[in-house]
């Protein structure tokens, strides 16, 4: 975890972890805080966050006359503020001005989400201040300040609990071969879309280390005594169409860049070759330069310690076959 964590003393709270990343988010009303149905699965007890946010409540909140920063073309907008950042989420639902707000540090340590009245009272149902895109949003620009990146991809952990990262844009095959996998009895799937990479133990992470050890287990295998020192690959909350989403984690052995084919062709990636193809299936934070350079750094450490290949594949069981048979 990152080294400036803080106290969850709070009258009403909730904590969940992604990528062995915290979030505490807290409120004087139990309803502020109820997760989402993705993120039970990562709900954590975590004495301590590397992220805190309180939850309050507006009357109604207006735009930022200026000072936009980023705009996602979607329901998201991000503002320079102060010391810090604003994320606007507005929705034709909730009318023309923002539903809410999340103020937060540079670092994304601690911040503020503000709800409006006026916005949710449109809407009878349950609140869900940490609905996507805001979870994604919070672990994506703080993996910034982690050595970390979130992928698109497949998560794979075989019987020996290392794992196979198969990475694609949608519609490159990445649900087709988790379903292809799946068949097998000795293998745990992280996510069928989107996954994190850090240089990282998940002894460091409270909730992963116990799902990881639990893998091992089931394998009935042991991962090497080096694995601490290795990439890790960790599942998200952010589903494809397979829709798995595990809060487990495993050491990364190989990555596959994976394109629609015939004959099941492994092409091994030039170091240059494997940053670019991964940075285009990355989500990076693109409106600093320095997410950026730290990112591209990060792949470069990946691809120094990971070897990386091209899978023209075909779909089925002999892409599988391809993958158990391949010797380094």
């Amino acid at each position: 975890m990152g080294a400036n964590c803080r106290s969850l003393a709070s009258p009403a709270s909730a904590v969940f972890e992604v990528g062995g990343i915290s979030v505490q988010v807290s409120s004087h009303t139990d309803s502020a805080v109820e997760l989402p149905s993705s993120l039970e699965p990562f709900r954590t007890e975590a004495e301590q966050a590397d992220i805190t946010m309180q939850v309050e409540w507006a009357p109604y909140l207006t735009e930022l006359p200026d000072a936009r920063v980023f705009d996602s073309g979607a329901i998201w907008r991000l503002y320079r503020e102060n010391f810090g950042y604003r994320f606007d989420f507005a929705a034709p639902m909730f009318g023309d001005a923002p539903y809410k707000s999340l103020i937060i540090d540079e670092q994304f340590r601690q911040g503020t989400l503000r709800l409006s009245h006026k916005a949710f009272d449109r809407l009878a149902g349950e609140i869900a201040p940490l609905d996507y895109p805001l979870d994604e949003l919070l672990i994506m620009h703080r993996l910034t300040q982690e050595k970390g990146i979130e992928l698109h991809a497949s998560g794979i952990v075989l019987g020996d609990g290392t794992g196979n990262l198969f990475v694609g844009h949608s519609g490159a095959g990445k649900s087709t071969t988790t379903r292809l996998w799946t068949t097998r009895d000795d293998v745990l799937v992280l996510s069928d879309d989107r996954i994190i990479l850090r240089q990282t133990s998940p002894q460091h992470s409270s909730r992963s280390e116990s799902e990881f050890q639990d893998c091992i287990t089931s394998c009935g295998k042991t991962v090497d005594a080096e694995a601490g020192s290795r990439i890790f690959m960790y599942g998200t909350p952010w589903h494809g169409e397979a829709m798995y989403a595990s809060p487990a984690s495993a050491p990364l052995r190989r990555i596959f860049i994976l394109e629609h084919g015939k004959g099941n062709v492994l092409t091994p990636l030039s170091s240059s070759q494997a940053i670019a193809e991964l940075f285009a299936r990355s989500f990076v934070p693109f409106h600093r330069h320095n997410y950026v350079e730290a990112s591209l750094e990060f792949l470069q450490e990946i691809v120094d310690r990971v070897p990386v290949y091209r899978y023209a594949f075909e779909p089925d069981q002999r892409a599988v076959a391809t993958i158990l048979n391949l010797h380094d």
